[in-house]
């Protein structure tokens, strides 16, 4: 750490709160992803469809990944439940 002033302090704070923070809204993505892929059926898939899009345009929101990453995956989230049999 650099200097030890209470505002560098406070800033080492705040930073590692928010890494926190980011870290886990990431984790909480992977896994919305994660289970759309897994999902048994088309039923199934079109169910967690609104779900998944909501957590990543929440990620979005809060900078967490890119807005066109998140309109990406949003398209590519679409194109692969229609797909499905």
């Amino acid at each position: 750490m650099a200097n030890r002033t209470p505002s560098a302090l406070k800033r080492t704070r705040q930073n590692e709160r928010r890494r926190l923070r980011n870290r886990e809204q990431k984790k909480r993505l992977k896994k919305a992803l994660k289970e759309i892929r897994a999902a048994g059926g088309k039923k199934d898939a079109e169910k967690l469809l609104p779900k998944v899009q909501s957590v990543i345009d929440r990620s979005a929101r809060h900078r967490i990944i890119h807005r066109n990453t998140a309109r990406r995956l949003k398209a590519g989230i679409t194109r692969e439940v229609a797909e499905t049999d």
